[in-house]
């Protein structure tokens, strides 16, 4: 029988580190929303009665209380002793708290004392709870661990505490249920699983199983309502003072409590039954690292295929694939940003297209990106030169691209495009699909690459167009993905000089070079944006343009000045 995810008075939820913290609150709103039945799990103990001694709230008072108990039989009361039984008493008070809150809506709830990596006891104590509340229908998996640290201060301690009580949390939780009964699978996954975050490298590993283990289940179960949501940083005991302080230095936004629980009761709604995971809270941007001041120089390796990059069979040229120039300073430009935490690209310049990378039977087997150190200057700029370069079966050497690159901490605000103009002049009435693959000197670019949208306007010296790029799957866009440069709406916005060429001499050109290229901000995905060219000169084999991309007001996302194109014949394009 097909069951619906719809929450019901008889819905029953098994929530893991459900009875304290965050995940307690957002049960608390859930039971709010629908009052059901909820088993909770954590591994606190739950005290039936507290000491006599422990009468007081204030906390040192409690551990006053404490000392002088534990002096009375005889024991030292060292602060490790003291912390851990204050911790149990207000563990427990703060579960009690939590039952009572949520008994409150009218709900049940009940909390089991185990841990979820524990699975022969999770297993029987889960069977027992389930005689009197009945079939488990929904599970939330809230619990998890910490153990911040430099990857190469980690142990594999931390590593299993971390891992552990996220992924065998789940599998030990899934293993207690029947699938075929789940109607709501919520994963508690992090924004540190999907941007990755400094010190959490074992935390980024295990959110991001959660994330991919709901897209299986939801692929396996489609009936069921399943969600990781990718939680940022909420604001609770948590959070210090100093943490607020570093988040707003990274300009993270921290999560209110209230707002959090009632983003878990809005993501359990039946209008987002379809999606499997999401983001709540902002990206990770990571701070500058203290930079090294000895100059290095850095060679990555990569195999490249046209198996792995589905994009490629829209940039064919004379019947070969050919790797898009904007794609090779792009894995310059993201191999740079890897390096150097915290700093991204504010500009490149003296870009050079030296040999073109072809896909077919002169493919080398393997590609090498150096990267050369020129200057740092601590926590503002960094200067670099990145090559790339490959070798033949003679082991000839052969130079593909080259620039050099210019890393910033702070990237300036986008200024405003001066000369903007947005009115057609309908000279050229042709629109979409007809700018590609259209016979005479039509653009050779396949769908992919198909997103000029119109010309707005076209004289000798300028043309703006209109373009929209919906964004490629993460698997089309293989190993060039868009990250803060984006190289398929930089390769795009070079169409407008192609049709200029077309228009006034029906020639097409290639990129040979660039002065220097902008980025002030993301170009967009999936809404409008505009490029204006200015032609700066034209001869028989070359023209020279300035690129910039802008919005309806004319703020410049980036710029491209100085790009100098080579004249190319259709005979030769398409031969």
């Amino acid at each position: 029988m097909t069951q619906t995810a719809q929450l019901s008075p008889s819905s029953v939820f098994v929530v893991s580190g459900g009875a304290k913290g965050i995940t307690a609150e957002c049960t608390i709103r859930l039971a709010q929303q629908q009052p059901c039945k909820f088993i909770l799990l954590g591994r606190s103990e739950l005290l039936e009665t507290e000491p006599d001694y422990a009468q007081n709230s204030d906390e040192s008072a409690l551990k006053k209380c404490i000392m002088e108990n534990l002096l009375s039989q005889g024991e030292k009361p060292t602060p490790m002793n003291v912390q851990k039984i204050y911790n149990k008493i207000t563990s427990s008070r703060e579960i009690k708290k939590t039952l009572a809150a949520i008994e409150k809506t009218g709900a049940k709830a009940e909390y089991i004392s185990v841990d979820v990596t524990d699975t022969p006891a999770l297993q029987e104590k889960l069977a027992t709870a389930v005689q009197h509340f009945g079939a488990i229908t929904g599970i939330i998996h809230g619990a998890g661990n910490l153990a911040d640290k430099l990857i190469e201060k980690k142990t594999e301690d931390d590593f299993e505490k971390v891992y552990t009580a996220k992924v065998q949390g789940l599998e030990n939780l899934l293993a207690c249920v029947n699938p075929n009964q789940l109607q709501h699978l919520v994963l508690f996954s992090s924004v540190t699983g999907f941007y990755g975050n400094p010190g959490q490298s074992d935390y980024a590993i295990a959110n991001e199983i959660l994330n991919k283990s709901a897209h299986i289940f939801k692929q396996s179960y489609p009936s069921c309502h399943v969600v990781a949501i990718n939680w940022g940083a909420w604001d609770s005991g948590m959070v210090t003072a100093e943490l607020k302080k570093i988040f707003q230095e990274r300009k993270i936004d921290i999560i209110p409590i209230a707002v959090g629980a009632q983003m878990l009761v809005k993501e359990m709604d039946n209008t987002n039954h379809e999606t499997s995971q999401v983001v709540i809270g902002s990206p990770l941007v990571p701070l500058a690292a203290e930079l090294d001041p000895e100059l290095r120089t850095h060679r990555i390796r990569r195999q490249m295929t046209l198996e792995a990059n589905p994009f490629l069979h829209d940039h064919t040229i004379a019947g070969s694939p050919v790797l898009p120039a904007t794609c090779a300073m792009t894995w310059s430009i993201n191999a740079s940003e890897q390096l150097y935490p915290g700093y991204r690209l504010f500009y490149y310049q003296d870009f050079k297209v030296l040999k073109g990378i072809t896909f077919n039977e002169t493919l080398a087997k393997e590609h090498i990106l150096e990267i050369e150190e020129i200057s740092k200057v601590n926590l503002e700029r960094i200067e670099l030169k990145a090559k790339i370069s490959s070798k033949n079966l003679e082991g000839k050497t052969h130079f593909h691209f080259s620039a050099q690159l210019n890393l910033q901490r702070e990237i300036p605000d986008a200024p405003i495009y001066e000369s903007l103009n947005l009115e057609p002049d309908n000279i050229i009435t042709a629109t979409g699909k007809d700018f590609y693959q259209n016979g005479g000197a039509t653009l050779f670019h396949g769908p992919g690459f198909q997103e000029v949208k119109r010309v707005l306007n076209i004289s000798p010296e300028k043309i703006t167009t209109e373009c929209l790029w919906p964004e490629l799957t993460a698997k089309e866009q293989g190993q060039f993905p868009v990250q803060w440069v984006n190289p398929y709406t930089t390769d795009l916005s070079m169409h407008a000089l192609w049709i200029w060429t077309q228009h006034f001499h029906e020639e097409g050109c290639l990129p040979g070079k660039v002065e220097k290229f902008e980025q002030f901000e993301m170009i967009p995905h999936n809404e409008t944006f505009y490029v204006s060219c200015e032609v700066k000169s034209k001869t028989p084999s070359s023209a020279i343009a300035n690129f910039i991309i802008h919005d309806r007001q004319g703020k410049i996302y980036s710029r491209m000045l100085g790009a100098h194109a080579i004249i190319w014949s259709m005979k030769m394009l398409r031969s």
